[in-house]
Formats: C-alpha cells, sequence, structure tokens
C-alpha cells in the first residue's frame, strides 16, 4: 500500500490516516499519565488542573489533525480522550460509573476538544487555496465510499 507524509501524518492511498491518529491520542494520553501527581494533587484547583491539560495534553495530541479524516469512530476516540483526562482530573474510577454529563458538570466545562480539531481542519482548508483531492489510480473499491478529508469540511460549513 502506497503512502505519503502529509503534515506530519501517513496518509495511504485510501486516504486513512489511522495509524498515526491513534498513535497521536496514545502519545496524549502518555503526557496525562506523566501528569497524574498533578492531578491527584489536593492543593491544585481543577479549573488549574483543566488549563494544564488543554495546554499540555491536547496539543500533543491534536498534532497535525489538520490533515485527518474523521469519521464517527475518530470523533469517539477524541471525545474519550477528553472525558478520560477529566475524570482522573477529577479523580473518579471507571468503576463508579458516573455519565458524561455529570463528569462534565462537575468540572464546570463543556466538550471541546472535538470543537478545537474541526476549528483547525477549517481553518487550514481557507488557508489552502487549492487541496489536491481525489483517489489514486488503481482498483476500485467496492461497497460504501470511505469520508473523505473534503466531506468533512463540507458537512461543518
Amino acid at each position: 500500500m502506497y503512502t505519503f507524509p502529509c503534515l506530519g501524518s501517513l496518509i495511504t492511498e485510501d486516504s486513512e490516516c489511522t495509524t498515526k491518529f491513534h498513535t497521536r491520542l496514545n502519545r496524549g494520553q502518555a503526557i496525562g499519565a506523566q501528569l497524574q501527581k498533578i492531578w491527584k494533587s489536593h492543593s491544585i484547583p481543577i479549573s488549574t488542573k483543566i488549563q494544564l491539560m488543554k495546554a499540555l495534553v491536547w496539543p500533543v495530541a491534536t498534532y497535525g489533525c489538520e490533515s485527518w479524516t474523521l469519521g464517527k469512530n475518530k470523533e469517539t476516540c477524541l471525545d474519550t480522550l477528553e472525558m478520560k483526562g477529566l475524570g482522573k482530573i477529577l479523580r473518579t474510577s471507571w468503576t463508579v460509573k458516573k455519565t458524561n454529563e455529570w463528569v462534565l458538570n462537575k468540572a464546570g466545562v463543556k466538550r471541546a476538544l472535538l470543537d478545537i480539531v474541526k476549528a483547525r481542519k477549517l481553518a487550514y482548508c481557507c488557508l489552502e487555496k487549492e487541496i489536491m483531492q481525489g483517489r489514486m489510480l488503481g482498483t476500485p473499491w467496492r461497497g460504501r465510499p470511505r469520508t473523505a478529508w473534503m466531506d468533512n469540511i463540507n458537512t461543518w460549513t
């Protein structure tokens, strides 16, 4: 399978970048794990911890997100990263079975990571006037067409 690098992401011939996407999310989670002492500290307010997560974890996880093709499963992964981070900050165990809405209300925030990724993709699209998007030569794919990068942009605008 032919791949090429674009904005630090490896794009395959079928416009997928799942390996780089999951690598980025894992690196973000690793940074969050290194900050475990800060998350568990009782002397640091929750609002400061949330700002630290947004400043230290999210940029690592979303580096190169302008070239990602986001489907429902990737959007779910981004939401999961955000909710796991908030859960660690609030020191809630996954066995407690608290809902995402409860975690968001307790933290006093709204979901923002997916909106940030969408805004960066839209800004990149506006910055680049000519985007060469299309299929590479080869046999046509069977089944339902995959979501393309430009399909995300058209959906959000």
